[in-house]
């Protein structure tokens, strides 16, 4: 009798319970795809019922199409000439790449420095070559598929439910983070930071922004450091392996990686990177996701030695990648 009594609580237990779990793994496990629009803004979103990976309901539109990083790549440049490629060097008629490593407050940092003949060189790739919630790749096998030359991990969109996200001129999402510092990367080669709570993700795309980034914070505006002493990333630890892109002109940029978390390096604070870019030349400069995350990857390589908590060296997987090629 006190058993049939108490069988309306243990079934709302029960579930309760699968309801939780469901949630946690659409949240953080369960993958989606997702539509958007070919062209301007998202701002009214509707999750595609026959998708299987992706990011929040709210965070996509109907259209007819799926788009994926192949509908938006131009075609590949033909060269004339073969390129040369050493260690740690790559040199054609249209770019030009060599990285080094530096010892900077006890860690360990590598550095590519890039020019190119045009930005176009300059571009991003989605995991998987689609947007969506808890799709990623590993930043390797992401520059394998999309042939990259030079590549480190992005912004890790899929981490969050919001902030702008602008690849090779395509809105995919154009809900912002409450006064977050974002990185505008021009049709022009110009990198811009921007106050999300000024500018709105239609107008960027209508100045010209191509790949916008939301992450943060800005490191280095008009080549002065814009970070203080006891800045970070929400509850961040003040050392940590880092991943920052850098413009210096309008074709000649940085993509800077710094280990951390081991015995050997302890990693950079966000003012530290700050300083490291602004005294190589840096006039803007972004910091994306680091942690585990932060990758460099060259000509098949991962130049860093990426970990999470400094147990192993091990490459996490990531929502998107920035890199240079063709």
């Amino acid at each position: 009798m006190k058993a049939a009594k108490h069988l309306p609580g243990i079934i709302f237990g029960v579930i309760l319970a699968a309801f939780t779990v469901y949630c946690l793994l659409d949240t953080f496990v369960i993958t989606r795809v997702f539509e958007v629009p070919e062209t301007a803004d998202t701002s009214s979103y509707t999750e595609n019922s026959a998708a299987t990976d992706g990011e929040s309901s709210a965070d996509t539109v109907i259209t007819s199409e799926t788009q994926t990083d192949a509908v938006t790549e131009t075609e590949p440049v033909t060269q004339t000439a073969a390129p040369v490629i050493t260690d740690n060097s790559y040199s054609d008629e249209n770019i030009k790449i060599k990285i080094e490593s530096h010892r900077y407050n006890e860690t360990t940092v590598y550095v590519a420095d890039i020019v190119v003949s045009s930005p176009e060189y300059l571009k991003t790739a989605l995991a998987r070559g689609v947007y969506g919630r808890n799709v990623t790749e590993k930043t390797s096998d992401a520059a394998e598929r999309v042939g990259a030359i030079l590549a480190i991990n992005g912004d890790f969109y899929g981490a969050r439910e919001s902030g702008y996200v602008i690849r090779n001129g395509i809105i995919y999402r154009s809900r912002s983070r409450t006064a977050t510092e974002i990185l505008a990367v021009y049709s022009d080669g110009t990198f811009k930071v921007h106050n999300s709570a000024d500018i709105s993700a239609q107008q960027l795309l209508e100045d010209g922004a191509v790949n916008v980034f939301s992450f943060g914070p800005g490191l280095v505006s008009d080549g002065v450091v814009t970070v203080s002493k006891k800045y970070e990333v929400g509850v961040a630890m003040a050392s940590n392996p880092r991943t920052a892109i850098a413009m210096i002109t309008e074709t000649h940029y940085m993509f800077v990686v710094s280990d951390g978390r081991t015995e050997d390096n302890e990693g950079l604070s966000l003012y530290e990177l700050a300083c490291f870019l602004r005294d190589f030349g840096a006039v803007t400069a972004y910091n994306l996701d680091g942690g585990g995350s932060s990758t460099m990857v060259f000509n098949g390589r991962i130049i860093n030695n990426p970990t999470t908590n400094g147990d192993r060296i091990s490459e996490r997987s990531v929502s998107d990648i920035v890199y240079i090629g063709y």
